[in-house]
């Protein structure tokens, strides 16, 4: 690994922090990335750089990282692009470790020769430098956060084990703020921007060996090597599930990735056969990503037969019919299942796969149901289909389904379609590692690419 690479340590967890670009005035970034490490409970030492300014919220100001006696390990640049290149120069000097640079203007605005001068200082000094044109990083572990948008317009996750690399803060802002919403813990957040140093490929190095990340989501416009990538995500996937969301899939796309990023998107069935052929698992859209990194907390199914429970038929028949097209299996219930459900079962039910636990099943029947096909060998996966609207459910069967699913026994996939009521229930159990979802085509597909991604590792171990 080179030494870069292993740099990045002082980017996720640096003990002192220099803000450059600090300022008193609440629209700058410099004054929300400061606040954040103030007011988000950070527990190492501050320093804002200005020279305009003595003190700023209440810490005293430097006129630049020279003037700090103590030892620096992460500067934060948020000050215009053509002072960057020489302030890494002096970040260097200091022997600071680690960068993040959000100031935009380089090579996505056509100033190439601004960002090749920028890499040669950071290369100089084998800093670990992220962006420029980025939107910051996050380590929820270590209460680090480099991220420009203010915490009441922007929710930050609770630590987890999901690594989130993406290329557009865009688009990473709206994927960590619903995962905020819906209580999905992150190890770490990296927006890379134009990847002047770090690259996709290299930051996923990185985080392959990091003990606090068990998953790794990309969101990839283009790559300067795709070579790079296709060998990095090849040695990662046997060790960690890779979830792979690219963009700039048609040709209008590609040119409005280069403007963004300055990174050219390339042929996208090349993209496609190298995520095939490592194995990555690729989804097509946000929505499909946030469903998919919902079931990492899950264990991995051991094959494909799936048993389904539900309180509404209708809702049954149609998880049966994502399972087929998605060709997944509906599991055989055995002998021993099919005589516990027929006790729990009024007479007027009928126990099968789908089960239909009737419009009147209550916590109790849910949980014996859950319970039989948790201990069923025939069973891989199990879906419950929910009527939180039913008059007989209550918020029990929460509890029911949170403890079913710290079991770890084989994956629970819980959908739910509904309004407010619904959608609380559903927030309840996201923020306790209980994958949920809005339609039975949404969980089977998300099962499918996790299922498919238990195989491969199987096929490996062979």
């Amino acid at each position: 690994m080179r030494q870069d690479i292993k740099n990045l340590k002082y980017v996720f967890e640096p003990d002192s922090v220099a803000v450059i670009g600090a300022s008193p005035k609440s629209s700058k970034l410099g004054n929300v990335v400061l606040r954040n490490f103030l007011e988000g409970a950070f527990n190492g030492s501050v320093y804002p750089i200005n020279p305009k300014y003595k003190k700023i919220l209440g810490l005293k100001c430097y006129p630049s990282v020279s003037n700090v006696k103590k030892r620096i390990d992460l500067a934060i640049i948020a000050t215009p692009a053509l002072t960057v290149p020489s302030i890494v120069e002096e970040c260097g000097k200091k022997g600071i470790k680690g960068v993040v640079v959000l100031s935009a203007g380089f090579g996505e605005a056509g100033n190439y020769e601004l960002e090749k001068e920028l890499k040669k200082n950071a290369k100089k000094y084998n800093i670990a430098l992220i962006g420029p044109n980025c939107l910051g990083v996050l380590n929820p572990h270590k209460r680090v956060d480099s991220i420009f948008f203010p915490i009441y317009k922007f929710g930050r996750p609770k630590p987890g084990s999901i690594a989130f690399v993406t290329q557009s803060g865009g688009v990473g802002s709206c994927v960590v703020d619903l995962a905020s919403d819906f209580g999905i813990g992150f190890s770490k957040f990296v927006s890379y921007g134009n990847a002047t140093c770090l690259d996709e490929s290299d930051i996923m190095e990185y985080l392959a060996k990091d003990k606090e990340t068990d998953a790794i989501l990309l969101y990839l416009e283009g790559t300067k090597d795709g070579k790079k990538l296709l060998d990095r995500l090849k040695k990662i996937t046997p060790k960690k599930p890779v979830i792979v969301l690219k963009a700039g899939r048609s040709k209008g796309a590609s040119k409005a990735a280069y403007s963004h990023t300055g990174a050219l998107a390339g042929t996208y069935l090349a993209y496609k056969a190298a995520f095939r052929q490592s194995k990555a698992i690729e989804v097509s859209d946000v929505a499909e990503l946030f469903q998919t990194v919902n079931l990492l907390s899950q264990p991995l199914p051991k094959g494909k037969r799936v048993g389904v429970i539900t309180d509404g038929g209708g809702l049954g028949v149609l998880t049966a019919d994502a399972i087929e097209e998605n060709e997944l299996e509906l599991a055989s219930l055995s002998k021993k299942t099919t005589s516990r459900l027929a006790e729990i079962l009024p007479s007027y039910g009928s126990v099968g796969n789908p089960l239909d636990l009737i419009a009147d099943a209550d916590a109790e029947r849910y949980k014996k149901a859950i319970t039989a096909f948790l201990d069923d060998s025939n069973i891989d996966s199990v879906i419950v289909v929910v009527l939180f609207q039913a008059p007989a459910v209550d918020s029990s069967l929460l509890d029911i389904i949170i403890r079913a699913s710290d079991r770890k026994k084989k994956p629970i996939l819980i959908v739910a379609m509904g309004g407010e009521y619904t959608i609380d229930s559903r927030k309840a159990l996201d923020s306790y590692g209980v994958p949920t979802y809005v339609s039975p085509s949404y969980a089977v597909e998300a099962l499918k690419k996790v299922t498919d991604y238990s195989f491969f590792l199987k096929t490996r171990k062979r």
